[in-house]
Order: C-alpha cells, then structure tokens, then sequence
C-alpha cells in the first residue's frame, strides 16, 4: 500500500474514535472492547426510550469516548496508589461499597507501594493534598474528552453529554454535580452501561440487575434503570457478536464523517497529544518525533506519500504507551525483568490497536517497528536490517534522538553535542542506520526554536513555569529550578490557569504541546 493511499477515501472518524477505545479499556485496566460493549448496551436502551437521531449519535460517541483521557492525570495516579492500570480497574469494585469499605480500599492503595517512610509521608499528605487532587480527576478527564470531541469535528450535543458523563442522577457527580434530567439523556445512558458491562461480564446477569436496582435513583437515572432491570436479559443478549469491530462501525448512527489530507493529519496530532499526556516525561514527544522524521525524510528526497506516511507513523508510534502502568514509565531506578518485558509490549500494542484501520496500514506498520534495530537487539519481534525500510529506520532514529533529548525519570535531557555523538554510537555498532542518523543529526541541528512567549497572553517567565509544570514539576521543584520563592511559583501557576482557563497540570501541559512550547525543540534543564 502506498504511504498517501489513506487520502484515496479517507478515513472514518468512527474507526479512529473505536481504536482509542481500545486504548481507554487497556488504561482502564478492562479487556478490549468494553467501551464498545458499553456503547452497544447505551444504544440498545437509547432504541428502547426512543431517542432522537440526534442523541442516539451522542451516544455512540461517548460510550467510545467518555475514558479516552483517563490517563491524563496517571502521573498522579500512580503516585498515589501505586499501578494506575490495576487501581482503575479495581475502582470498578468500589461502585458497590459503603463508605468504609471504599476509605479502606483507598487507603490500603495509598500505603501499598514503596519504602516504610513513603509510605508514611503518603497517608499523612493523601486527606490533606492527595483526597482533593484525586476528586479532579473525573472532571480532567471529561473536560479534555470533549475538547478532544470538539477537535476532530463533532457536534455539540456530542461535547455536551461528554462533559457531563461523570455526573449523576443525584448530583452528586462530576464536575458541575447536574442533577436529575439536567444532565443530558446520552450520559445518563452510558452513565449506566459502563459499570453494568462489568458487572454482567463478572458476575452475570442477576448480579448486573441487582446492582443497578442498589442504585435506582441515586447514581442511575430511575427511568433508565428499570428499563435495564425490566429487560437486562435481552439486553445483553449476544453483546459479544455486537460488540466486535465491524459491527461498532456498522451501527454508527448519522452521518458518516470521514477525514483525509490535512485534515486526518489534523485528527492524528490530537491523537498524538492525547497519547503524550501519559506522563510528564512524554509531553509532546509524538508530535516532535513526527516532526523531526518528516522533515529529515523530505532533506532525502523522499516522495510526498512517503513523508505523508511517516508524519503519520510518528503520531501515532506510541499509542500502545497507554496500555502500560506508570508505575513502569516513571519509575526513577532501574527496572526489573518484569518491567522490561512490559516495555517492550508498546509497539506490539500499537500494533493491534490499528490493525483494523486497512488505510493506515503503511503508517501502522512503520509505527510498529520504532524500536527495531539493524542488529536484531530491538523490539518487539527482533527484526533484522533485511526486514527493516529506510521509512522504519528513520522513524527510529528520530525517536531515538528526539527521546535522549528529553528528561526521563532516571535522567536529565541530554544535550545536542551529547545526543549527537550517542546517535552516532549507535549507527557505528550497527544498531541504526547511518543514513538515517545523519539526516536526523542535520535536520535537528537546522531546528527553529519555538517561541518562547505570547500564547494566551503569557508572559515569558509564565512559559518558562508553564514547561516545568508540564514536565511534571510541583510548586516547589519550579521554584527551585528558577531561583524564586515556593510562593512565587505558586502565585505564576495560578496565573497560568487563570489566563488560559484551565484548572489541571494535564490541561497546562496539553495547551503547552498545542501551542509547540514543549517537545519541538530543546527546553532548559
């Protein structure tokens, strides 16, 4: 397949919305297409109730969306409870706890990871600080789902219902506590669907019905619930058969939108933002590898479906990071085994997560192998140089400069000369190829740096706090690296969110990527 033939008809927006859903249920900690069978349930009662066209296509959209930034904040997650993946896919559990059993689950999270003096620091700081932060999460989460709703195009009734999908019936959700049929009827919908997929999925159908009855009322829509437990049976009948890929696509309600040129590139970047909030070490690291890939690629002379095909790799060469435990990225010390072998599982999971979308197969494919190597050291499958295109090698030594260039939890950036020379090494030893680490080499160092000042009205010491803070920097770290008080820092962060309207680190570090403030050039130590 040539590189541009993605633009022959474009691709469906549907099934680039249905492969971050298979990133949202490996966050979750869920088996793939539980958000696709929580859309179908949210479809099959949205037929029953009889809703409009226009909130049946909303509620398609977010069964597959609602979770798409639940990594946003994982940084946080894990550093309070440990393995975000495994605590989010406990949390399940915690929909159906009294009070105490839920402070104990939490607690016992919170003490459950690192030395006996982390640990203690931890309990002691979580009611004061961790409480607080882990309560905005919800809100995180749906306000950046639908920001990303309204990038690649849908409508408003869409982004509407997506800002409200953690709300609930008794106003006790999130983030603007909606009460009653405030809250618009696809979240009420999906609202329901999603814990029910799990529970039927875990413990049948009688179990399912019960809990929702538990319920009635207070976290569900009282409607909507006993339409489940009146029908639960029928409902969830053959959901796997409806579930599969083929038939989430068939059954997207509406218009079918497709996107193609400037504009699947448009939908891409978005992806590759999303994927780079992951960890504060990650911040803009997709789109700066497609950057730097692409343009050393066109200085060889490469067609314009070639270069077309890589930009498009490099967004999207690190979707499988999703499916990965902070815990692995941003741990400080070395790995284990264990961790490495988890590692070395992204590209594969890149991999499967496209496998579907047949017009990105040529990027998908170049995607997959960013971390081969001409020796057969790389992974995951140990490809060798005959196996290898120079579009794979490029892509690889752009990820490989573009990554030494960035922080990483057990170092600090390397600098230009510094990375360069390991570049080199690493060509010299067989494992890159020359080629493509010299055109990566010139084209970095012919890089213009971004600006440094202006966006959204920043001064240009609020830029240089809103780096930090996108790198996962707190108060006082910021302070430290830039010489003034933990006050000082404070009162410019708080600025920060005040100008742009933003309450959250992952909502400063997405602007910062947007507006190429991080990861398209070097940034200060």
């Amino acid at each position: 397949m040539a590189g541009g033939s993605a633009d022959a008809g474009g691709v469906r927006v549907a099934e680039l919305v249905a492969t971050l859903s298979y990133a949202a249920d490996l966050g979750l900690g869920q088996p793939l297409e539980h958000s696709m069978r929580q859309t179908v349930l949210a479809l099959r009662l949205a037929d029953m109730i009889g809703a409009s066209e226009h909130d049946r296509a909303a509620t398609y959209y977010v069964g597959l969306l609602m979770n798409t930034y639940c990594h946003a904040d994982a940084a946080e997650q894990a550093r309070w409870f440990g393995d975000d993946i495994s605590f989010k896919g406990d949390s399940f559990e915690l929909l159906d706890k009294n009070t105490a059993q839920i402070v104990s689950f939490i607690f016992r999270r919170v003490g459950s990871h690192g030395n006996g003096m982390a640990r203690a620091r931890r309990l002691a700081a979580f009611p004061v600080t961790g409480l607080k932060e882990a309560m905005s999460f919800l809100a995180t989460h749906s306000a950046l789902s639908a920001q990303f709703a309204e990038r690649i195009g849908l409508d408003t009734t869409t982004c509407r219902a997506i800002r409200q999908a953690f709300e609930q019936w008794d106003g006790k959700g999130y983030p603007a506590h909606l009460k009653g049929e405030d809250i618009c009827l696809p979240a009420r919908l999906v609202q329901l669907t999603g814990p029910v997929e799990v529970f039927s999925r875990r413990r049948g159908t009688a179990a399912a019905r019960a809990f929702v009855g538990r319920h009635r009322g207070t976290q569900f829509d009282p409607a909507v619930a006993d339409l489940f437990c009146d029908q639960a049976p029928d409902l969830l009948d053959g959901l796997d058969e409806a579930a599969h890929w083929d038939a989430i696509l068939d059954s997207e309600p509406a218009l079918r939108r497709r996107v193609a040129g400037a504009d699947l590139d448009d939908v891409l970047e978005a992806m590759a933002d999303l994927v780079d909030l992951k960890s504060p070490y990650l911040a803009g690291h997709s789109r700066g590898v497609a950057d730097l890939a692409c343009r050393a690629a066109g200085s060889l002379g490469f067609s314009t479906a070639d270069v077309t095909a890589l930009r498009r790799a490099g967004y999207l060469h690190d979707l499988g990071r999703l499916g990965i435990s902070n815990s692995v990225w941003d741990k400080p010390g070395s790995l284990t085994d264990g961790e490495r072998e988890r590692v070395r599982l992204h590209p594969y999971l890149t991999d499967r997560m496209l496998a579907r979308v047949d017009a990105l197969r040529h990027s998908r494919e170049i995607a997959s192998r960013h971390h081969e190597r001409l020796d057969g050291s790389g992974y995951p499958r140990g490809l060798t140089a005959a196996s290898l295109t120079r579009l794979d090698r490029l892509l690889a030594a752009a990820d490989a400069y573009h990554a030494m260039t960035e922080p990483r939890p057990y170092r600090d950036p390397l600098g230009p000369d510094k990375a360069a020379r390991t570049l080199q090494h690493e060509a010299q030893a067989g494992r890159l190829d020359g080629e493509a680490v010299n055109a990566v080499l010139r084209t970095a160092g012919a890089r213009i740096p971004a600006r440094r000042g202006g966006p959204g009205g920043l001064t240009a010491r609020e830029v240089e706090v809103l780096v930090l803070l996108a790198r996962g920097n707190s108060n006082r770290q910021i302070a430290g690296k830039l010489v003034v008080a933990p006050k000082t820092a404070s009162n410019h962060v708080q600025n920060i969110y005040a100008k742009l309207g933003i309450s959250s680190r992952a909502a400063a570090t997405l602007y910062a990527m947007q507006h190429g403030l991080i990861g398209t050039t070097f940034e200060p130590a």
